[in-house]
């Protein structure tokens, strides 16, 4: 009787420490941009993982409805939020706030990509894409970052892309965008270190998801005229790239969303500040680049005393 009460006694122990364990790696993540491209995976994923997932993005009675009903339908919590504008990322945020009473990872997805001539791009143009590449994740980070650090913990995923660290021509405005984005998390990286915030970057290669099919096109396209046959490379070169991933299964959109899935699962102050994802040949080459940036960085931050902020506190 000893034995079998000792033995309930372990059996009992195991299962609540099973318990705790669980109740301790769920999170409550926000997620921005969800509707289509690496958004709904990455949702998806993280449910299947026990995560509590705060979904948003524009028009959820309109034009995504269908997107928050497979949203919901998979057990996220689906909220409005246009990322353009600071009066609802504000309000949003509270009322996310007020419900969940905190944010424990914030993974700043939305994003919008171009196809055409730089020159043809007016500054409007520019607008709209900076407008939701980069100052949309300000806008989000401004609202969240406070309450994480009150806690003294939070970790923020951007969504880069192998764009972000080097160029290919008829993307420039999306260039630009993601190679701010990167600095911005270079920035927030070492600025929030020491309020126990940690900040990481996903950098994805091209995929074939609905991204592709809402690129912005230049408002002034009468501007390719004067390239000649340069001016027409930009369409077919998109249909070129589309062909090449349909013949490369490899590049599949799931690995990025498992890849923000790893990093969330991960264990504080271990994550890779950086994590590459790409089956097509850009990533092999990103992946020296983002090693020596790491050297050199550490190399300037200590020469100026400063090297502790690249480290969580």
């Amino acid at each position: 009787m000893a034995q079998k009460g000792a033995y309930f006694h372990l059996v009992t122990q195991v299962y609540i420490l099973t318990f705790i364990k669980g109740v301790q790696m769920k999170k409550n993540v926000l997620l921005t941009g969800a509707s289509g491209g690496f958004g709904k995976l990455i949702v998806g994923e993280l449910i299947k993982d026990g995560h509590n997932v705060i979904a948003t993005m524009r028009d959820i009675a309109g034009k995504n409805k269908q997107n928050t009903e497979q949203l919901i339908d998979v057990g996220a919590k689906v909220f409005e939020m246009d990322v353009t504008d600071d009066r609802i990322v504000s309000k949003t945020v509270a009322q996310i706030l007020d419900i969940h009473k905190k944010i424990d990872v914030l993974i700043n997805n939305a994003g919008v990509g171009v196809l055409g001539l730089q020159e043809s791009f007016t500054t409007d143009d520019w607008k709209k894409v900076f407008e939701v590449n980069v100052f949309g994740v300000q806008r989000v980070c401004r609202e969240i970052i406070p309450q994480m650090r009150k806690n003294r913990d939070g970790l923020i995923i951007n969504t880069s892309s192998l764009l972000g660290r080097m160029t290919v021509p008829f993307y420039g405005p999306y260039n630009a965008s993601k190679w701010a984005l990167e600095a911005m998390s270079e920035n927030y990286r070492a600025e929030l270190s020491q309020s126990g915030i940690e900040v990481c970057i996903v950098e994805p290669g091209g995929y074939p998801t609905s991204f592709i099919d809402h690129l912005l096109r230049p408002t002034d396209s009468s501007r390719a005229i004067e390239y000649g046959e340069l001016g027409h490379m930009p369409e077919g070169f998109l249909k070129d790239f589309e062909q090449a991933l349909a013949s490369n299964p490899e590049q599949n959109p799931k690995k990025v969303a498992e890849a923000f899935s790893l990093i969330v699962s991960q264990k504080k102050g271990e994550r890779a500040f950086r994590t590459v994802v790409d089956k097509m040949g850009m990533g092999v080459h990103i992946e020296p680049y983002n090693q020596s940036l790491a050297q050199l960085t550490s190399g300037v931050y200590g020469a100026f005393g400063i090297g502790h902020l690249l480290k969580l506190s």
